[in-house]
């Protein structure tokens, strides 16, 4: 029994980084789908749209630019500011 436990705290220790919080600060200008996705807040589609603006854009100038992304509203905004960077 206590094997199974050691088991699972384990499983769930290895998945925490993925459960909708980036460890580090994704950068908008770099990450694919699936690390937006893992944004709190950032489904399949709004990733697809974050990722077609920075095509149509050559790329984010700061988060801020964020807001002109269709779907993307203040508060939305401010609850990625942290975790989200344009890189260097």
């Amino acid at each position: 029994m206590r094997q199974h436990l050691v088991a699972l705290v384990l499983a769930v220790a290895t998945c925490l980084p993925t459960l909708g919080h980036a460890a580090e600060p994704v950068n908008l200008n770099q990450a694919n789908s699936e690390e937006l996705i893992a944004l709190n807040g950032i489904g399949e589609v709004l990733a697809e749209r974050i990722i077609a603006f920075r095509e149509d854009n050559d790329g984010f100038d700061s988060v801020a630019q964020l807001a002109e992304v269709d779907g993307i509203g203040a508060k939305t905004l401010e609850s990625m500011r942290d975790k989200v960077t344009v890189g260097q």
